[in-house]
């Protein structure tokens, strides 16, 4: 099996590798290549993964290249963590929002519009060459807006699924706080990338025992502590939102909150810095503790599972996916990029069947769906207007003056990315 991972010098990469490594038993791989442009960071990475292979005894080959239509040649499935820009550019999408009195963020809002534009062009590149070369591969993309990234792929006719690591997050909170082994977890996962809610936590599988009300009442403090939310917020709902919720149910409150500190760029900016030294070691043979503070908690676990399933013939399992939404949501578009739990295979993902979901969940997904449609048209086509009507849509902006503004930055801080402005 060979797997190829875009964008691997990234310094999340360590923390992929290491999955790799440990659950070689679950996904057998022969050859994992590293593609990135920037050939030093992608010598630094690959010479820790190669060290870390072999401190676990993985038979595995790791090849390391610049040439992307190389790299994907024969791969079985093709990874995509991909940050155009750098770290530079997530800096602006985290600044200049807040300058409108809007969150500045890179994924939520005009910061994960500006991020959309970006990437989304790149990543359909990407894919053609794929399929071009191996047109049977599957595509796993990380790369946020993942909503918006797997719909551009999807709607191209690629073999494409989103994979984000909120869920298994929490999954693994919540079995830690039950006493139970994270497998036992099954989480009933509803809403789009990075705006969901779980409404139901079963021990055993889709249709074991609720504990949720029993998790919230014994943990509650905690779960609320971790989201930043109030605890009173999550008694009233009934559900555990995702800590990106709070952009939505706190936004002036974070706005307040950015103003006055480093942004997350700049902090992640600093460690990635820290990182690369330390991957430089060639004593270092595992992944730093640091890597944790840096993002992407049990990324790996989620790659390789999803990885196992589509390429694997031990039928489907259950993950939590992006994917098409083809009814499963019926006050959504059957086009739509659903974040849902899902039985995944070698066809591909199929998502379970979701009991009715309350209108004050559902309303905002509408929303924020709508805006993903009018985010996606203009990554595709480009445009002012474009651009201004998928920000005047959404619903942490929503009024014409903040938009004209947020339009204007957008295009000034991203005109090198963007082939038409």
């Amino acid at each position: 099996m060979k797997l190829c991972v875009v964008g691997g010098g990234s310094t999340y990469t360590p923390e992929l590798v290491d999955g790799f490594a440990r659950l070689r038993d679950t996904l057998p791989i022969e050859e994992l290549v590293l593609v990135d442009p920037a050939a030093d960071r992608l010598e630094l990475v690959g010479g820790l993964a190669r060290r870390i292979f072999a401190r676990q005894g993985h038979p595995g080959r790791i090849v390391t290249t610049g040439d992307l239509d190389r790299g994907v040649e024969g791969a079985d499935a093709v990874l995509l963590q991909l940050r155009i820009g750098g770290q530079a550019a997530r800096e602006r999408d985290e600044t200049w929002p807040l300058e409108c009195g809007c969150v500045g963020q890179e994924t939520t809002g005009a910061g994960g519009l500006a991020k959309a534009l970006r990437t989304v062009p790149v990543v359909l590149d990407i894919a053609e060459r794929v399929r071009r070369t191996n047109p049977d591969a599957w595509i796993i993309d990380f790369t946020n807006p993942v909503g918006i990234v797997t719909r551009a792929l999807l709607q191209a006719g690629h073999r494409a699924v989103g994979l984000c690591n909120v869920a298994i997050g929490l999954q693994r909170k919540f079995a830690e706080r039950l006493g139970v082994a994270p497998a036992e977890v099954h989480l009933d996962h509803v809403g789009l990338n990075h705006l969901t809610w779980e409404t139901g936590v079963r021990l055993g599988g889709p249709s074991g025992e609720d504990v949720l009300p029993k998790l919230l009442a014994d943990h509650g403090d905690t779960i609320a502590a971790d989201l930043r939310l109030p605890r009173p917020v999550l008694d009233r709902l009934g559900v555990v939102p995702s800590y990106y919720l709070r952009y939505y149910y706190s936004h002036d409150e974070v706005v307040r909150e950015l103003r006055t500190k480093p942004s997350r760029a700049a902090e992640v900016a600093a460690m990635e810095r820290q990182l690369l030294d330390m991957y430089a070691d060639p004593a270092l043979d595992e992944k730093p503790a640091l890597l944790a503070k840096r993002g992407g908690a049990f990324y790996s676990e989620a790659a390789v599972d999803l990885a196992a399933s589509l390429l694997g013939d031990g039928g489907s399992t259950y993950q939590v996916v992006n994917t098409y939404n083809h009814g499963t949501l019926p006050f959504l578009p059957a086009d739509a990029v659903i974040e849902v739990q899902a039985a995944v295979g070698r066809q591909g993902a199929a998502p379970l069947p979701v009991p009715t979901v309350d209108p004050l969940y559902a309303g905002l997904m509408a929303n924020v769906t709508a805006y993903e449609d009018l985010a996606l048209d203009a990554a595709l086509r480009g445009g002012r207007d474009r651009v201004f009507r998928a920000l005047l849509s959404h619903p942490l902006i929503g009024q014409y003056e903040y938009a004209e503004a947020l339009t204007d930055r957008l295009i000034a801080h991203n005109r090198e990315h963007l082939a038409w402005a």
